[in-house]
């Protein structure tokens, strides 16, 4: 018989779960147990803020397909998790979090840092426990890990009052859960399989919308090969982008307001009909339009625009189901009204934009500055886009062509993501480039955690699109003048965050011309240091979210 601490054994389960690194701050009680995931072999990365931690595991978690995993002291250093938590819970991302917090045995006492804590992670995550038997700790970590990664996705809190992780248990007494993740893919009905299909080729202009789903159901080649062998034109939300190559013939980005108002029978697979799709509702979408609506969260059909056909299942099984039942039904090689309709209107926007990429205008138009950055980088390259005007910009310019190449601030628009999911991707794919394009607002949220990226040598490349404020100067007047105001403080100037990055040991440039852009990146890559470019840009560009470009 052996004596074991609470800690180690949170250190143990993590390991028996196969997680390879953790993104913490040490402080208060959790201190013990991120140093046992450090002797166990676990790559660590010490943040300098509580929110990025969990940014990080979200980014992580979005690259692996695995939870990614972040500790934080107790109280505000816990407090300081919510932000990040609260993102990944919108964007269905699996995180475990464990928050330390004042020991038990103080409880209702006032004690140092003593907070409810679980009462105010519930509204935010997936599951929130407190674990108050040192003994039960693996059986807790097995729960968080089950219900952050069954059916939908999401983060799960687990608080560890300091007694507990410090208390002492023998390990004859301890219950290892075992065999308990089981790798289940619910297919479709096959009745509802066959009224899809039935539906879509009855239809004169079918589309195809999907999102998060068929990333983390990992279908990405079932989605290309359902898409060509119905030849049926795709879209995808932002973060579900990359599943199929942007440059595909059936990827009309460009043409996206057309095919959505226009589309008479909408397939809709692994997405949520939230704000990110217009609710799934008119004008958006024809009113008179047919759904069919697959998900593996039964929850999500039906909600917020009725269905025609409503298949809960997993969207790597329905896909091959769907594939199937189309042979013979749907030809993908003929080359409709519809499809010419949509490549024409691509065309059309395309040419319309195309000055202002090519723009040689001083300050730099955004698009200028998207434009340098598309031809720059690789078609594996992850790229985090994080602000505002630049968020629409870059997303909207850039294509992707990869399955997890895309991150961004997702459903809840959560600014400050740049820098902690740039970290978070280089940890889980360290053989990839990563490209952070981030407003100089955002950068201002999580900028310090480039220092992160300097300790730990993670050789991201920052790209600020310095428009001196948060959001365009039009878009600050317009704020200032409907609360009658002469200005809101939306300002910031043209500072120099390159050289910020420099004092810190990264690599840094400053950019006022166009011409300048490329060599500016291309010198930040090769510096082999974590880098930022910062780039002066127009202060009075302004983005919407559908300019013709597509990618939103």
């Amino acid at each position: 018989m052996s004596i074991v601490k609470g800690e180690e054994l949170i250190a143990q389960a993590f390991k028996n779960e196969g997680v390879d690194t953790i993104f913490f701050m040490m402080g208060g009680p959790t201190s013990g147990a991120a140093g046992a995931c450090l002797k166990l072999g676990m790559q660590g990365i010490y943040v300098r803020h509580e929110q990025a931690a969990a940014m990080m595991a979200h980014a992580y978690a979005r690259v692996t397909g695995k939870p990614g995993i972040c500790i934080t002291p107790s109280g505000p250093g816990t407090a300081n998790a919510v932000t990040g938590l609260a993102n990944a819970w919108a964007d269905a991302a699996p995180i475990i979090a464990i928050g330390g917090s004042a020991a038990m045995r103080s409880t209702m006492l006032d004690s140092f840092q003593e907070m409810d804590q679980v009462a105010m992670m519930k509204p935010v995550v997936k599951a929130a426990y407190r674990i108050d038997i040192a003994s039960r700790i693996p059986e807790y970590i097995s729960v968080a890990f089950r219900e952050a990664m069954d059916g939908k996705k999401g983060p799960v809190y687990l608080d560890l009052p300091g007694d507990i992780l410090s208390a002492k248990v023998e390990d004859e007494k301890l219950y290892w859960p075992e065999r308990y993740r089981v790798e289940s893919r619910p297919a479709g009905d096959p009745a509802l399989i066959r009224q899809a299909v039935a539906l879509l080729a009855k239809a004169q202009r079918p589309l195809l919308v999907t999102g998060s789903g068929v990333i983390w159901a990992g279908a990405a080649a079932e989605m290309r090969q359902f898409v060509e062998a119905t030849g049926i034109p795709f879209f995808t939300t932002p973060q579900g982008r990359g599943v199929v190559p942007e440059d595909h013939p059936r990827a009309f980005p460009a043409a996206r307001s057309t095919a959505f108002r226009e589309a008479d029978v909408v397939l809709v697979i692994g997405a949520r009909a939230n704000a990110m799709l217009s609710f799934l509702r008119a004008p958006r979408f024809s009113p008179d339009a047919k759904f069919i609506n697959v998900n593996i969260d039964g929850k999500e059909i039906g909600h917020n625009r009725a269905v025609d056909v409503g298949i809960v299942g997993d969207a790597k099984m329905v896909l091959q189901q769907l594939t199937a039942e189309a042979a013979g039904k749907i030809n993908g090689k003929q080359e409709t009204a519809w499809v010419a309709q949509l490549a024409a209107k691509q065309r059309s926007n395309e040419e319309r934009n195309s000055p202002l990429l090519h723009s040689s205008k001083v300050p730099i138009h955004p698009l200028r500055l998207c434009k340098e950055v598309r031809d720059i980088i690789s078609r594996d390259t992850i790229l985090v886009v994080d602000g505002h005007e630049i968020l629409n910009f870059g997303r909207q310019s850039i294509p992707i062509y990869d399955v997890a190449c895309s991150l961004n601030a997702g459903p809840h628009g959560c600014m400050g993501v740049g820098i902690p999911f740039g970290i978070g991707a280089k940890v889980a794919r360290p053989d990839k480039p990563v490209v952070v394009l981030s407003g100089d607002g955002a950068f201002g949220w999580n900028g310090m955690e480039m220092d992160t990226a300097i300790r730990h040598k993670l050789a991201i490349v920052v790209v600020v699109s310095n428009n001196a404020g948060f959001t365009s100067r039009q878009t600050g007047r317009m704020t200032a003048s409907n609360m009658g105001l002469e200005n809101v403080g939306r300002d910031l100037g043209y500072q120099r965050y390159d050289k910020m990055v420099e004092a810190l040991g990264g690599y840094g440039e400053f950019v006022e011309k166009p011409d300048d852009i490329a060599p500016a990146i291309k010198r930040a890559i090769a510096s082999g240091k974590p880098a930022l470019v910062n780039v002066c840009t127009d202060p009075d560009a302004q983005a919407t979210t559908d300019m013709g470009f597509g990618g939103y």
